[in-house]
This record gives C-alpha cells, structure tokens and sequence, in this order.
C-alpha cells in the first residue's frame, strides 16, 4: 500500500515528542494518594493522552469514588504541580528535534496539538525549540479533548489544511482514534508504552518506535526531500 500525499503533520506531544509520559502518571498517582484515590500506575497509564476531565471521569467510573467538581480541579491542580515538579526529568524523545527541524528546513507544515493545559504546555513543549511560527494547540482551545478530534481539527485549521491531507502522529490510541474521527491518518509511535498491535487496531497506518525513527522513514508517508 503507498502512502497517500501528505499537505501537514499534527504531532501530540506527551510521549510522542517528549519523554514525559511517566512523569504524567507518577504526577497522577501522587494526586490521587493526596484525594485518598487508590488506583494502580499501570492503570494511570492506559489513561495518559486523554484530557484530565475524561481521565477524572474514567477514574470514577472504575473506584466508585465521589468526584464532584471541586475534587476534580483539585486533581487537576495537583497533577499540573506534580508534572512541573518533575519538569528538569522530561526530555525530547531521540529524534524529535532532529525530526522537527527537518520538517521545517523542508517546509512542510507542522502543529502540535496536545491534551495538556497551556500552565504545563508551554513549559515542556519550550524543551523541543520549535521553530518560529508552529501552532500549538492546548485543551484550553477546545471543547473536548482526545479521543474526540477537536485538537487536531483545530491544529490543522491553524496550518489552514483540511484535517484529511493531514497525518497525525501520536503514541496512544487516544490520538488515534481522535485522528480517525478528523479522518486523518494516524501514525503510531511506541514511545510512550502502547504496543504495535494496539496502536494498528486504533488505526495506525504505519508504526515507528519513536521520533527518530519516524525521520528515517518519512518517505513511507510520502514526506521527501
């Protein structure tokens, strides 16, 4: 199967550029810890990619435990301290400047779109020096979070592409749903801890083991030059 033409690329963030993801649920688990909220780490990780509000309503669902709004943002708030906490741990997944870089230097379009908020994005996504110019998109820009497609929607509105010519690459299947239902194709990454069969029955039209990767094989994308 060739791959079709490519007008941008949508990138997630969290374990797809950054080596964050366990930083987000290590910072999840002491959140929960402070709320009295017993949940299991691998179960906080299943649930990484998604917006906090879903995560919240995911947790209640499987601890039965009472989370009305005011619990809920106080979470949220101690996740975002946990993260920033951790903030010097986090690095750029091999590859992703390098990746980034090329892109621009090629002048294909690019966005990031991520499920954090704005008081944490702005601080790791500064780790990856984006070029001037690329779009970020926050959940502070959206509605609804992954698995609905309003952040890459709203990434590729910002590159003023239709969502169809675009490739999202993501390391959940989170992204990759949320990237069927923009109808973009979906790249999966192994990066953040979902493995190649999960990310293909999300719908993962090529799986690469992270940023690195993925720069050495852009041209099975239709990405050359």
């Amino acid at each position: 199967m060739s791959a079709p033409g490519v007008s941008a690329l949508l990138f997630d963030v969290d374990g797809t550029l950054l080596d964050s993801v366990y930083q987000h649920v290590l910072a999840w688990h002491e959140a929960l810890q402070e709320e009295h909220i017993e949940l299991s780490v691998w179960r906080i990780h299943r649930r990484v990619g998604m917006s906090g509000g879903l995560f919240v309503d995911a947790l209640a669902r499987e601890t039965g435990a009472s989370i009305d709004a005011a619990r809920a943002e106080r979470l949220r708030r101690r996740h975002a301290q946990g993260l920033l906490a951790r903030l010097a741990e986090i690095r750029p997944l091999p590859g992703a400047i390098a990746l980034l870089t090329h892109l621009h230097n090629l002048g294909m379009p690019f966005a990031l779109a991520t499920s954090g908020r704005r008081e944490t994005a702005d601080q790791t996504i500064s780790l990856l020096h984006l070029p001037g110019g690329v779009p970020v998109v926050t959940r502070d820009d959206v509605v609804r979070a992954k698995p609905d497609p309003d952040l890459f929607l709203a990434a590729a509105d910002r590159l003023g592409v239709p969502a169809t010519g675009c490739f999202v690459v993501g390391d959940s299947v989170w992204d990759l749903l949320a990237a069927q239902r923009a109808r973009a194709l979906g790249v999966g990454l192994l990066s953040g801890g979902y493995g190649r069969d999960e990310l293909e029955r999300a719908g993962a039209y090529r799986v690469y083991s992270d940023p690195a990767d993925l720069l050495a094989h852009l041209d099975e994308i239709g990405v050359r030059g």
